[in-house]
């Protein structure tokens, strides 16, 4: 069984029509830490200590957020900067996250096409967040392929968040059982609509 820390930033989860619903389900599942950033650190006055002893007792740590020009909501950079010190995170003796799985699980507001080559962003959506994915590779983790739902702005009158939140849970709930091919996830560009190629046949049979 794998922990996993759930790390969720949206500085307005009122406004929220996915992500909330989303926390709301991780904070639902037995073996799954779910941390509202801004409610704990509203001034962005981050406990190193506290957030540090989370990573250390967790497996694998998933950044929530919405998608804020091609990165995160400000709180998680200022987490970055603050929490994974040298020494903890990488440099001399700086092993404690060596080994740990990392992900983004996050929305956009523009269509699956605009995260490609040819689309408006001229990217996919894995290059486009490659900070984190650098900073675990820094920090001895394994970046996993992000989480995604795109269009979010669109996904209640479309009738999609409700199956999003439950693959949701369905992915959160595979983690802790480690029924995950965390392998081949690693190596995707994105996780998203069916994640069946992506679990262990015991979990979905």
């Amino acid at each position: 069984m794998a922990k996993v820390l759930v790390l969720y930033a949206h500085p307005r989860p009122d406004r929220s029509e996915v992500n909330a619903p989303m926390f709301e389900a991780a904070q639902s599942l037995d073996g799954v830490t779910a941390v509202d950033l801004y409610a704990d650190y509203p001034d962005l006055g981050i406990d190193v200590d506290t957030e540090q002893a989370r990573l250390v007792a967790h497996d694998v740590i998933v950044f929530q957020h919405p998608l804020y020009w091609y990165s995160a909501p400000a709180i998680v950079k200022e987490w970055q900067d603050l929490v994974l010190e040298h020494g903890f995170a990488y440099g001399h003796d700086g092993d404690h996250l060596a080994g740990k799985w990392i992900l983004n699980a996050t929305t956009t507001g523009a269509k699956p096409e605009a995260y490609s080559k040819g689309g408006v962003n001229h990217a996919d959506l894995r290059s486009l967040l490659i900070p984190f994915e650098k900073t675990a590779d820094l920090c001895g983790m394994t970046y996993v392929a992000p989480f995604v739902l795109h269009g979010a702005g669109r996904a209640r009158e479309e009738n999609r968040v409700q199956m999003h939140v439950e693959a949701y849970r369905t992915l959160l709930t595979a983690l802790v059982s480690d029924r995950v091919d965390l392998a081949k996830a690693s190596r995707a560009i994105a996780l998203e609509g069916d994640l069946t190629p992506f679990l262990l046949q015991s979990e979905i049979a």
